[in-house]
């Protein structure tokens, strides 16, 4: 993949992942395995993993994500002593592993008809190395259901920075169990070493990258982006660079925050996850914050904006604390279904 395909976001990457003041690490002292040069080119590689390798020295990260309750580890701690002495902390727990299966209809004009009934079983924000219980009660709900494609929007690490290899092994066995094509996006916990273990287990990892579907002659088109959040190498364009002016495509996007631009960009679903619906909510499941800036009414569950439906997960793991309350854990299983047929 050409260098320049991918280095518009990363002119953005320089301007928001880091304050002003700070210098920037010097890219060529960064050794790239060949293998993820091969796959999104050397000058992505080395912009991306300066990002990964300057926020590893910086608990609190840069820029808007300075102070960050993801990267200040010592707030993980104190959040989970309040709630063991609250008395809370065991219920939390029991709730975070307690995933259900919520089913979604996405209906559209657009679609082509031999897509009717055409499913999608969607997994977001796993954090599959720190939420163990929650992994495995997803891998028994799956292993009694029927879709035809598998999606995941992101998160497959616990913690911001360090192990990786930890979360590799644990989706290697979740994905022992999904029978079918699986099509994946990074999200802000992830680093962009871990696209070739992912994509050597069989899942493909959509870089700012789209693919077709076909169905007894017809197309529809997925497409992905890489993590807008806190890398901001999100690039929608070169994502749609390839396809048809009208269609029916859908969007990957760890994030929710980039629906302004995914439905300018003509997208007819966008799926989404980052938000965990709050992960400790109020009674009614109202989130106490939601960690994105976007509509309330788009931190879970179905949504729209303008003439594209979209769809937030509340994810599988948990984030900063091993907890839920008022907001169970998912995996989705959305249906495709054409207004014409």
């Amino acid at each position: 993949m050409p260098d320049s395909c991918i280095l518009a976001p990363l002119a953005r990457l320089r301007k928001s992942a880091y304050m002003e003041e700070e210098p920037l690490p010097n890219n060529k002292d960064i050794d790239v395995p060949p293998a993820l040069v091969e796959r999104i080119g050397l000058q992505y590689a080395r912009q991306r993993l300066a990002v990964e390798r300057d926020h590893e020295a910086q608990v609190f990260g840069y820029g808007l994500n300075f102070f960050h309750p993801e990267n200040w580890y010592s707030l993980h701690d104190l959040l989970t002593a309040g709630l063991r002495v609250s008395g809370l902390y065991e219920r939390g727990r029991r709730n975070a592993h307690e995933v259900r299966l919520r089913r979604n209809v996405f209906s559209s004009h657009t679609l082509p008809a031999v897509f009717d009934g055409y499913s999608l079983l969607h997994l977001s924000d796993l954090h599959a190395d720190t939420s163990g219980g929650a992994m495995s009660r997803a891998s028994e709900l799956i292993s009694g259901l029927r879709y035809d494609l598998c999606v995941w929007t992101g998160d497959y690490r616990g913690r911001t920075a360090g192990d990786f290899l930890s979360s590799i092994r644990a989706l290697a066995k979740l994905r022992d169990k999904i029978r079918t094509d699986i099509f994946a996006v990074l999200g802000n916990h992830d680093s962009v070493l871990m696209v070739p273990h992912l994509e050597n287990m069989g899942i493909r990892m959509l870089m700012n990258e789209s693919t077709e579907i076909d169905r007894g002659g017809a197309r529809i088109y997925l497409a992905g982006i890489d993590d807008a959040h806190f890398f901001r190498a999100d690039n929608i364009e070169k994502a749609t660079q390839s396809l048809p002016a009208r269609c029916f495509k859908m969007l990957l996007s760890h994030t929710p925050e980039t629906y302004k631009q995914a439905a300018r960009a003509g997208f007819s679903v966008m799926l989404s996850g980052h938000t965990h619906g709050g992960q400790i909510c109020l009674p009614y499941g109202i989130p106490l914050t939601l960690d994105a800036v976007l509509p309330r009414a788009m931190g879970a569950g179905a949504w729209s904006w303008g003439e594209m439906q979209g769809y937030t997960s509340v994810g599988v793991g948990t984030s900063i604390v091993p907890v839920r309350f008022n907001c169970p854990p998912e995996i989705t299983l959305h249906e495709l279904r054409c207004l014409n047929a």
